[in-house]
């Protein structure tokens, strides 16, 4: 038979990650598998991340000054 266990731990110095369970056994073969969650980027980070992306950021700010590119809407039209 077949269990899994799945826990989420920090992982310490020198990547040390701990497991404690009484649902394993002393002496026991295990497969450990770990999945590091990714770090969450920032908006500023991910628009700034590619240049495709600088150059989008860096148009919209000019377009920012130009008021012929703004559009205007009533909101009690809506």
């Amino acid at each position: 038979m077949i269990t899994g266990i799945k826990q989420k731990t920090i992982v310490g110095e020198v990547g040390k990650i701990e497991i404690s369970s009484p649902q394993l056994p002393s002496g026991a073969l295990v497969d450990v598998i770990v999945f590091v969650e990714p770090e969450e980027q920032d908006a500023t980070e991910y628009l700034l991340s590619t240049e495709a992306n600088r150059q989008h950021l860096s148009k919209a700010l000019q377009d920012l000054g130009d008021p012929s590119k703004h559009t205007l809407i009533n909101l009690a039209d809506l």
